[in-house]
């Protein structure tokens, strides 16, 4: 029930975060329902919102600034300064779903962690969130908590079999407002049986595109955000979830190897660019594992951000051993330690999005290359 009403078929009953049945969403210009542009947003709301940001700042002012020479200490007075600034802030919604497909072919380097972590953060400031697993490992759908043993109907019976996405997903249990279409093993078959099928590219963008559609017809929940959390290669299920995003969201660890595939992925964006999905781009690059300590995290996160300045974010990822943790009790960080560093950087990272979301960042094309294979 949602004020009172059953819900259509479409998205199924959500949570306390959940929108009222008319698809009601604030941007700069005023407030649209179901797409339909409405009077401008009432002056004290923003009022209300800048009042409560620079209150938040004046508390965070009175943090003490710790320098270089006492690294602990500087940890701990950042980390008061992003608990003071985040916790409890309410996220904008974009003006409508944003699409991002979360990508990396090397291993190792945040994907998954990051997908279900953003999206746990950007559903706990109010947001509606759908994660799609699409990497047959199923790491996904473990850490939110999501059943995905072989007799769950999951992401390849949408692939292979065209069954809706309203019919797989699943929501998170510790998180009102996030939901999940989980991956089960089958899925490791599935860039086989992919290979004879017609538009065979473009099945995922296909479904969540009816998906996303029924959805507003029908006056469900629409969700704010998309996360689709890709295997570690650049197959056909990764090629998929390029054609079915608008962005790329592109975890990089900080060290060398990660800057050597990183070349190999834009190249194959572009592909994508050119002859499946001109509006793909990359809009989000997050550096994860940075150790401040070490010079090579430094120098990489410095590379990073030269090549891609509108690009990467300004919150780091540090190596966490909470976030680690995490996944064993089929929780997110911010669940199982919302005060630990690596919450507060992924929190502080979805707040970033979010503001991005409303006021979009310029695409990058790639147009050039230096002696890393680095584009520009």
């Amino acid at each position: 029930m949602v004020g009172g009403e059953t819900a259509p078929v479409g998205w199924p009953t959500p949570g306390s975060h959940a929108a009222s049945p008319a698809v009601s969403r604030e941007t700069n210009g005023g407030t649209q329902v179901n797409g339909s542009a409405l009077a401008p947003a009432p002056q004290p709301v923003k009022r209300a919102v800048s009042r409560e940001t620079d209150e938040r700042a004046e508390v965070a002012s009175v943090v003490p600034a710790m320098d270089d020479s006492t690294p602990l200490a500087k940890a701990v007075a950042d980390d008061a300064r992003k608990r003071i600034a985040l916790t409890g802030r309410r996220f904008p919604k974009p003006a409508e779903p944003r699409v991002l497909t979360v990508a990396n072919q090397k291993g190792g380097v945040g994907k998954t962690t990051t997908t279900v972590n953003i999206a746990a953060a950007l559903a706990h400031a109010g947001l509606t969130v759908l994660v799609i697993d699409i990497d047959p490992q199923g790491n996904a759908s473990t850490a939110l908590g999501i059943e995905h043993h072989a007799d769950v109907t999951s992401v390849y019976d949408v692939l292979v079999e065209g069954v809706p996405i309203a019919d797989v997903i699943q929501e998170c249990p510790d998180i009102p407002g996030l939901w999940c279409a989980p991956a089960t093993i089958d899925l490791a078959g599935a860039e086989i049986e992919l290979v004879p099928l017609v538009a065979r590219e473009t099945r995922l963008q296909k479904a969540l595109a009816a998906y996303l559609r029924d959805a507003q017809v029908a006056g469900t929940t629409v969700p704010d955000y998309v996360l689709i959390d890709c295997p570690p290669s650049l197959g056909l299920l990764t090629v998929n979830a390029f054609v079915a995003a608008h962005e790329v969201f592109i975890p990089i660890q900080c060290e060398y190897y990660a800057l050597e595939g990183l070349s190999q992925l834009l190249k194959n964006i572009e592909l994508i660019r050119n002859h499946l999905n001109p509006a793909l781009h990359v809009s989000t690059i997050l550096l994860t594992m940075y150790d401040g300590r070490t010079r090579l995290s430094a120098q990489v996160a410095e590379e990073v951000r030269a090549h891609f300045p509108d690009q990467v974010l300004r919150n780091t990822v540090p190596r966490s051993v909470r976030i680690s943790e995490a996944p064993s009790h089929g929780q997110t960080v911010m669940t199982y330690d919302p005060n630990s560093s690596g919450a507060l950087s992924y929190l502080g990272a979805a707040s970033e999005l979010a503001d991005r979301g409303v006021a979009p960042i310029p695409s990058t094309t790639v147009t050039a290359q230096n002696d890393r294979g680095l584009t520009t």
